[in-house]
């Protein structure tokens, strides 16, 4: 069966779906994404992520394509005609087509795609030993709050950690401070039992997947600490792992060849099993 994605008011066959040749987003990248997980047949915090959108949407100025309740027809609609029990939603945003010019066209419209896709999950091995890790510079802007579609930087990082064996590059910036991933936020576990992640700065994207994790470590009482450090202290954390959309919490057994220890450790097998509980239950809070 066809995969269907939604193009501007109409539900197609992938084949059949395209934009427009000058669109925005294809020509400057000029637009925001969105990617929702699907578990069991739900979507998994859509509310955050909808509230996220909206925000990058008001950050570019770009006008929303259609009402709240609207778009979740669609991605509803997406899913079902896709037959999707657990995977991912995708939805992107654009400033709409126009001649090309650098400054915001008058009146564009904006353009909306959704689609969906089935998802797996993280290879088991994976989540029992660990992924390794290398660290890149961070070389993309300074407004990585905005969940936007120009993700050339995060392409050239998540690929020299595939040409070299690695599953993540977590990026650090020129201060010598690391920030996130290429695809994800870290966290690390100090040996004196501080959960510990960057803050929700210019410098980083505010992960739904990451916000749900420390409102689950909260309520789990874990001392949760949002504050930055280096590349020598998460090698030398007792534990490190990784969040996202697209795998929940993945471990992290090294570090530009630098091993952690003890993978996946108690903090990190704790919250793998909040998280899952969370999954069948609802809302962290």
């Amino acid at each position: 069966m066809s995969r269907i994605a939604y193009v501007n008011g109409r539900y197609l066959p992938h084949g059949y779906a395209s934009v427009h040749i000058e669109d925005r987003g294809y020509q400057f990248a000029d637009g925001v994404y969105e990617v929702i997980a699907v578990h069991q047949g739900s979507l998994v915090d859509e509310d955050l992520h909808l509230a996220r959108l909206e925000r990058s949407l008001g950050e570019l100025s770009i006008d929303p394509p259609m009402t709240d309740g609207a778009l979740r027809v669609v991605i509803g609609q997406v899913l079902r005609r896709n037959h999707i029990k657990n995977g991912m939603i995708y939805l992107q945003v654009t400033r709409g087509s126009a001649p090309r010019d650098h400054a915001f066209p008058t009146n564009p419209g904006t353009a909306l795609v959704v689609t969906a896709r089935t998802r797996r999950g993280a290879p088991a091995a994976l989540m029992r030993d660990g992924c390794a890790v290398i660290t890149v510079p961070d070389i993309r802007w300074k407004r990585c709050d905005i969940k936007s579609i120009s993700l050339l930087p995060n392409v050239l990082a998540k690929q020299e950690a595939r040409s070299k064996g690695a599953h993540e590059a977590i990026q650090v910036g020129d201060d010598g401070l690391i920030t996130e991933g290429s695809a994800s936020n870290i966290w690390i576990v100090t040996k004196d039992g501080e959960l510990i992640t960057r803050a929700a700065d210019g410098a980083i994207l505010d992960g739904v997947t990451r916000r749900t994790v420390m409102a689950l470590a909260k309520k789990a009482s874990l001392k949760c600490v949002e504050r930055s450090f280096t590349v020598a202290e998460a090698q030398s954390a007792a534990e490190v792992f990784l969040t996202a959309t697209s795998f929940n919490i993945l471990p992290v057994n090294a570090i530009d060849d630098v091993a952690i220890k003890g993978v996946p450790g108690p903090f990190t097998l704790k919250l793998l099993a909040t998280y899952d509980e969370y999954l069948g239950a609802g809302e962290p809070a």
